[in-house]
């Protein structure tokens, strides 16, 4: 298992301000990346409740398991790489993987039998460094829905906010405000409606 700390400034975008970044910073030469997260808590939303956010992200046929949860400034990040078995296990029969998260969940008194996969977000990313920081541009599809946003990694939340502040006024963006619901909870909230 591996740590890190996230530290990110996001931005939720309408569809013709996600073209004019797209356009004025010629991102079209990237690739684009498509990952699929599949979004995992209890029945009554056990993890949501106390501030942690579990997922596994699927992206060229790897599996990765992700556990988020908040620290003063970001998140800690925790991840374990999973086989595509352990993936379809949990999936189609809610047998949680074993290894470090299971672990980290069992201290925090979670009941990994009661976890399940509730919905799933597909993302098509493209990620480029940008000025020391790290930009993605997301076009992310969940339940009928396509939102879009931009993310802005930086080793601080406020340099990460001026650098998004800089990318939108150099691109004549001037009404987007920053957004601090993740897209685990847009395709949750989105499913319960």
């Amino acid at each position: 298992m591996n740590s890190n700390i996230e530290i990110e400034a996001k931005v939720l975008l309408l569809k013709d301000e996600y073209d004019t970044i797209i356009r004025e910073l010629q991102l079209d030469k990237y690739r684009k990346i498509t990952q699929t997260n599949h979004y995992i808590d209890t029945p009554d939303s056990f993890l949501k409740r106390n501030g942690i956010a579990l997922r596994v992200r699927e992206k060229n046929q790897e599996f990765v398991l992700t556990l988020k949860t908040p620290l003063s400034e970001g998140l800690l990040e925790k991840n374990d790489s999973i086989s595509w078995r352990d993936f379809d296990l949990l999936q189609d029969e809610g047998i949680f993987p074993e290894g470090g998260i299971k672990k980290f969940l069992a201290i925090l008194g979670v009941n990994v039998q009661e976890l399940k996969i509730l919905t799933s977000l597909t993302t098509d990313r493209i990620e480029v460094d940008y000025k020391g920081g790290i930009l993605c541009v997301d076009k992310n599809h969940y339940s009928g829905i396509i939102d879009y946003e931009l993310e802005v990694e930086f080793t601080s939340i406020e340099g990460a906010k001026d650098l998004a502040l800089k990318l939108l006024r150099e691109c004549n963006i001037s009404n987007s405000t920053f957004n601090n619901i993740s897209k685990q909870a847009r395709a949750l909230n989105a499913l319960r409606k």
